[in-house]
């Protein structure tokens, strides 16, 4: 049976690459006070806590999962039956206590190896949940990690002091993955989210040579200019961010609605609980504004095989940058596909029907790919 979202306190929602915040009806912040049917006051209460810190957000996750996964959403009608999933904590060369997760096919030799980056303020344990049992289900062996200080990761909560160092973070793992005796020597492709398209154009740039491809749903190549502050506001902000890094302060609009097309599918982003529900933190801001304007300037270095897919009516991440990308790169094997009528959250917020032809167009491009490298 479906579970029902219980009462939402407040129904103006600011939205930031795919991850909502909710706010009361005169615009005054109100955090994650979401209330769900069905579930005690101890758990409400776990789920109401300040998740800055992990061991908050773990909390959350542990309580709760059992709840997610059984929405009635289409990415969680694959059967996890016969994968072989595993989550661990790794402690990377930083100290930083990293989750990590892995799916992989239960009964046959994986195709090809695909590395996963999230988006903006999101974390691998939730709707990517779904999006991984369905490529493992395909035949391949799937792997991601949460961001320090995203998710189950150790670190504040959606603080990116460095994106620089957030990759070479990302680029630390996946290298360790791609050593395992048993896949070392599969082709290996990156697949990343919104936000997480740009860390695997920034992965590319540092590792031209590593990896056989890469998949970008919705990349931020550029943030859309409806998203940005006035130039005023954005000067006083990056003034601001040199005393005040972690400071929860540059405004957001109300996008809600642009980035989750089905409206019933925009209420259940409620239980994605360990997401981040604030404004983003000035340094984190400063630095994804960084990224996009460099990578802008660097899409003619971008060499590997391509498959980008965007949505025509997206005003998170701008789709114009993705065409830019697909004509400008120096990639002989690429392809570029616009979903017209699509928002920004692709695999997540379309149509059921919507959401089939993107996974039957990711799907195929691995397919067709992973035979190429392997013969």
């Amino acid at each position: 049976m479906a579970l029902k979202l219980g009462k939402v306190y407040g129904r103006h929602c600011s939205l930031l690459h795919g991850i909502v915040c909710l706010e009361g009806k005169k615009g005054k912040k109100r955090g994650a006070m979401v209330r769900f049917a069905g579930i005690d006051n101890e758990l409400q209460k776990i789920l109401d806590a300040n998740m800055d810190e992990a061991r908050a957000r773990r909390r959350a996750r542990d309580a709760f999962k059992h709840i997610q996964l059984n929405i009635d959403h289409i990415l969680f009608k694959t059967p996890a039956d016969g994968l072989k999933i595993k989550e661990s904590y790794e402690v990377n060369s930083r100290g930083l206590e990293i989750f990590t997760k892995s799916w992989l096919p239960g009964t046959s030799s994986p195709r090809a190896v695909v590395c996963y980056c999230h988006g903006y303020g999101d974390t691998c344990t939730f709707y990517f949940e779904g999006i991984a049992r369905k490529l493992a289900s395909s035949g391949y062996a799937v792997f991601a990690m949460d961001y320090p200080g995203f998710g189950l990761s150790e670190g504040l909560h959606c603080y990116i002091p460095s994106f620089d160092r957030l990759v070479d973070d990302v680029m630390e793992h996946f290298s360790k993955v791609k050593e395992d005796p048993a896949i070392c020597n599969l082709p290996s492709f990156l697949f990343g989210q919104s936000m997480g398209g740009a860390v695997t154009l920034k992965l590319h740039l540092k590792q031209p040579n590593a990896w056989n491809g890469a998949i970008l749903v919705a990349p931020m190549c550029k943030i859309a200019d409806d998203m940005l502050p006035p130039m005023l506001v954005k000067q006083f902000l990056i003034g601001v961010a040199n005393v005040l890094p972690t400071k929860k302060l540059v405004p957001q609009k109300d996008l809600a609605e642009a980035a989750f097309r089905d409206s019933k599918k925009r209420e259940m982003t409620s239980y994605n609980v360990i997401a981040y529900k604030d404004k983003p933190r000035l340094k984190t801001a400063l630095e994804m504004l960084r990224t996009t304007q460099e990578i802008e300037q660097r899409l003619e270095e971008v060499s590997l095989p391509l498959l980008i897919l965007h949505g025509g009516a997206d005003i998170v991440t701008d789709p114009s940058v993705s065409k830019a990308l697909y004509e400008k790169a120096r990639s002989s094997d690429k392809k570029f596909k616009l979903y017209k009528d699509s928002y920004h959250s692709l695999l997540e917020g379309e149509p059921d029907e919507a959401i089939i032809q993107v996974f039957n167009d990711i799907v195929s491009w691995l397919d067709e790919h992973s035979k190429e490298t392997n013969a």
